[in-house]
């Protein structure tokens, strides 16, 4: 590396760490250390490494970089400031402050050159694998010698915190396994964490760890710029594996009295020793200072980062006009289309009943997927139970990334998190499943899914006590309650075959999460179910039996509980009593329509107002009133038949008539 290069690097670190420890200080809020302990490899990053266009911060092949450690945003915000993604100095100062677009911890769908929601340590390492995993489906899919198309990297920057983190160890052990040799992850061993010193509650060998994973392991110091471009050229030229990149630092590096402590971590430094390190370091007094030499630095470079951007698109467009079959089948990906008859084709398929909905499930995903090219499924080790597999395509396998489904191990955490990277390509609907109560283990993934609004489906079966023998462990009590408790998360509960092909629809239509929560039991069709998406599941809820007379009642269920609702409501009539049935499959969908429809199904005079639903009641109360009755579960349940379970816990039609006649 020549001097003039090195001496350049310098002031753009020292630019990141003036720009960080003062907008903490602005902010009074955040995390000064980790962006002035590992300013050097941030100017080394976007300095030299990454091959993208801050111009276009969607080109496909770009590069990416993801912050697990994302409490230190203020390292990604001051780069992406100074290397011409567009995030001004005004944004910079308004650090942590309402609708900025430099949050406390980045934010995919707010700040261009996000590449992931971080901030819940250990996420990122998942989400880098999963974006890691993607470009090498995308890769197997359409490159060859001639059209390289896919052939970038995913460098991933991870603190103790993370490291330390369940998930990115189940994140790490599957990209060893698949052996992701476009995945590089910088751990930044500064040996301290919020609380303290790391070693006062960490004394593992990382490296032992990430060998045995089936992993490189190289070390760095992360002050050294020749062993930076010796370490990471290497990598870009002869990586044959995941690679981890053990970069030693110094917390907070250039506070005179603070570097090397946990006092740096989560606290702005303070007036005064903001002053000292700046007097330390050579910076002069003025407040978020950058040499303008540093600025015109980027400004150069994003020439350079143009031009690989336009060969690749020549490149793509002589692909286009040799491939036309790859390049329809590639721009269909990108915009996520579907044919324009897709209701009608999925009307089409013929399923029996009465079917399980996880099953009805599968047939419908094996319609899709020779529809949908997009479409990628995986599963944690439960493909045979929730029925997740598309059967015509092969399993994706070390070496062989051509397939369409995924074996995730059991790994439900990581799986959740490796989604939303796939979904963070732009061209892949990633789907994955589990058990209901399962989701648990995903939870704070699908959490961070919705936070950034990114499509990802999660098909839950075996979604209630009839489920049967297995017992409370793995029967869902609470689930649709908190996953309905979640903004920006479609769930939706379907009750028969009809409402299991709308429902794929409704989630390949919505740009966000959707959790289709499906029954191990058989169900049988209803025939009021069987009408347009438009008329049923669009509207998230809707009428499946009009009442005779002014109801007695009306009877709100969803999934299986819905032609239990039909049973209790035929012998409702048959003692003289009007009855309406609601089939609320998706209470999102229902939300976002308007007050008359809403109040033409549930709304006025009703009659008394009844849920049935195998869970707790929370939430149900929106819908039935203070007056109404929640046909509910509100304990765990027990190890027993189906049959048993529902004459225990009142979900049979002489149990519901006693309630609501009593």
């Amino acid at each position: 590396m020549d001097a003039e290069l090195k001496k350049q690097l310098n002031k753009i670190a020292n630019a990141i760490r003036a720009l960080s420890m003062e907008a903490v200080q602005k902010a009074n809020s955040g995390h000064p250390g980790l962006p002035m302990g590992c300013a050097e490899f941030g100017a080394y990053l976007y300095g030299v490494l990454l091959r993208h266009n801050p111009k276009n911060p969607k080109w496909l092949n770009r590069d990416r970089f993801v912050l697990s450690a994302g409490h230190g945003s203020m390292l990604l915000y001051s780069l992406l400031h100074l290397s011409g993604f567009g995030l001004s100095m005004d944004e910079i100062k308004r650090f942590r402050q309402l609708h900025s677009k430099t949050p406390g911890h980045p934010e995919y769908h707010i700040t261009a050159g996000v590449e992931a929601t971080t901030g819940p340590l250990g996420q990122g390492v998942g989400n880098a694998v999963g974006q890691a995993l993607g470009l090498k489906i995308l890769g197997a899919r359409f490159n060859s010698d001639e059209y390289p198309l896919f052939n970038s990297k995913v460098y991933c920057l991870a603190g103790d915190g993370c490291i330390m983190e369940g998930v990115s160890a189940e994140a790490s052990s599957l990209a060893g396994h698949l052996g992701l040799d476009n995945l590089v992850l910088i751990y930044d061993a500064n040996k301290v964490t919020l609380d303290g010193f790391l070693a006062e509650s960490d004394s593992e060998d990382t490296k032992l760890r990430y060998l045995a994973y089936g992993w490189d392991v190289v070390e760095l110091d992360g002050y050294d710029f020749e062993q930076m471009e010796k370490v990471f050229n290497h990598i870009r030229e002869h990586q044959t594996k995941p690679t981890m990149v053990i970069m030693h630092t110094i917390i907070g590096k250039g506070s005179p009295n603070k570097a090397g402590t946990h006092k740096v971590h989560g606290s702005p430094l303070g007036v005064e020793e903001v002053e000292a390190t700046k007097k330390a370091l050579g910076l002069p007094e003025e407040e978020f200072y950058v040499p303008q030499s540093v600025y015109t630095f980027f400004e150069q470079k994003l020439a350079k980062d143009g031009a690989l951007e336009q060969k690749w698109k020549e490149m793509f467009r002589r692909f286009s006009e040799a491939k036309p079959d790859q390049a329809k089948t590639f721009m269909q990906m990108v915009e996520k289309k579907m044919p324009d008859d897709i209701e009608a084709l999925l009307k089409k398929i013929e399923i029996k009943s009465p079917m399980a909905t996880r099953s009805s499930s599968q047939v419908v995903l094996n319609t899709l997927g020779e529809l949908l090219p997009q479409l990628i499924g995986g599963s944690a080790d439960l493909s045979g139970s929730d029925m997740t597999m598309m059967k015509k395509y092969p399993v994706i396998s070390k070496g062989n990334f051509a397939g369409r489904n995924i074996k995730y191990g059991v790994r439900e955490f990581a799986m959740a998190t490796a989604a939303t990277g796939l979904a963070e390509t732009d061209m892949i609907v990633p789907y994955i499943g589990t058990f209901l109560t399962f989701s648990d283990y995903m939870r704070n993934a699908v959490r961070l899914a919705a936070l950034s609004k990114v499509q990802v489906i999660y098909q839950f079966t075996h979604d209630s006590i009839f489920l049967g023998e297995d017992g409370p462990t793995h029967q869902p009590i609470e689930h649709y309650a908190a996953l309905r408790a979640m903004p920006n998360l479609h769930v939706i509960r379907p009750a028969d075959n009809n409402e299991v092909k709308m429902s794929w629809l409704a989630a390949l239509r919505y740009r966000g999460p959707t959790a289709i929560i499906l029954s191990r039991q058989n169900l049988p069709d209803i025939a009021g179910c069987n009408v347009p998406y438009d008329q049923g599941m669009g509207k998230g809820a809707y009428i499946i039996k009009k009442e005779s007379a002014k109801p007695d009642f009306t009877l709100m269920a969803t999934g299986s509980e819905v032609s239990l609702a039909m049973d209790v409501a035929a012998a409702l009539e048959k003692i003289g009593k009007a009855v309406r049935v609601v089939s609320m499959p998706c209470w999102e969908l229902f939300d976002e329509q308007s007050d008359e429809y809403k109040r033409s199904v549930v709304g006025g005079d009703l009659g008394r107002r009844v849920s049935i639903e195998a869970g707790v009641s929370f939430g149900w109360a929106k819908w039935i009133g203070p007056e109404g009755i929640a046909i509910s579960i509100e304990t765990f349940g027990e190890s027993a038949p189906m049959s048993d379970l529902a004459a225990e816990f009142g979900f049979t039609v002489d149990s519901i008539l006693d309630r609501l006649l009593s």
